[in-house]
């Protein structure tokens, strides 16, 4: 199936420390639903800057479980293990605007300032020479947005309290950082992503506004979660997804989106489930809550 060309770029960036489970299928879902409805492009990002959560061959493994189901990106995968250079130079443009500072707070540091960075640190360069954070230099401002299925939105940083890590003593990229650069070098104009990463939405209004660069627009859907309200994810052992139930497995998945479909395409191939799914896709349709239990498609 082709699709005409839009404004709209949308993305599903997993991690590879596993193989997709039931919440990630629904999320990937809801990201190519609407992209594939306003006819723009849908990317795929492996954000693989942890090699010490990530599992080997997950990154594989991942792609197949989206092969699988129909859920066909547009452009090559992006591997964030390949930006470094990227990043470095993301980074020094922050540094050279004063929006970072070198840190050697520990977390233990933090907790017993209450979250607060000490004044040895912040914004100055302290004087010891061991291993550096790099963090973000937030000031005390309010950051808005207008969430696609949630409304307004807003939430008001501290200065010194909200700086936020960009760079890892270790040396690893961290995430707020590199998500953003990345969306900002494939201009992504939409993010559909689960109700767990609203709380990074700040931070990357933060960036966005730092390197001067239009934000894109925002949709947290509601993260599914299990019989004890537990967010479904790999460390509470959600099971993988099996590639051989495709089919019902995206029924299941467009019932937990308030999109079920019609009787007569329950165990229908999956091509046809994905046409349905585009043509009655409506962000309108889901439910405004951070969480739904997962449940059985009727």
């Amino acid at each position: 199936m082709t699709h005409s060309l839009s404004d709209y770029r949308g993305r599903f960036a997993p991690t590879p420390t596993g193989p997709l489970h039931f919440g990630s299928l629904v999320a990937a879902l809801a990201s190519f639903l609407d992209a594939r409805k306003h006819n723009g492009q849908w990317l795929v990002r492996i954000e693989d800057i942890d090699p010490l959560r990530e599992l080997p061959g997950a990154s594989s493994y991942i792609l197949q479980t989206l092969e699988a189901h129909h859920l066909l990106w547009d452009e090559s995968v992006r591997y964030q293990s390949l930006q470094s250079d990227a990043y470095e130079v993301f980074i020094e443009q922050l540094r050279n605007n004063d929006h970072t500072y070198l840190c050697p707070c520990s977390r233990k540091t933090l907790i017993e300032n209450n979250g607060s960075h000490s004044v040895e640190c912040r914004p100055t360069h302290p004087k010891n020479t061991q291993q550096l954070a790099i963090r973000f230099n937030t000031e005390s401002k309010s950051y808005s947005w207008k969430d696609l299925l949630l409304g307004q939105r807003s939430y008001t940083a501290k200065e010194g309290i909200d700086d936020f890590v960009i760079k890892r003593k270790e040396g690893f990229y961290a995430y707020q950082m590199a998500v953003v650069c990345d969306d900002i070098d494939q201009n992504i104009s939409h993010i559909i992503r689960g109700s767990d990463l609203l709380d990074s939405t700040p931070p990357q209004l933060a960036l966005y506004q730092a390197a001067n660069t239009p934000t894109p627009q925002f949709g947290h859907i509601p993260v599914i979660v299990n019989a004890s309200g537990q967010k479904l994810s790999k460390q509470n052992q959600a099971p993988a997804i099996c590639n051989k139930a495709a089919s019902l497995n995206l029924q299941k998945a467009l019932f937990s989106l308030n999109h079920p479909l019609p009787k007569e395409l329950h165990r229908a191939p999956v091509n046809d489930i994905i046409n349905w799914a585009i043509l009655n896709w409506s962000l309108n349709k889901l439910p405004k809550t951070l969480a739904i239990q997962q449940g059985d498609a009727v």
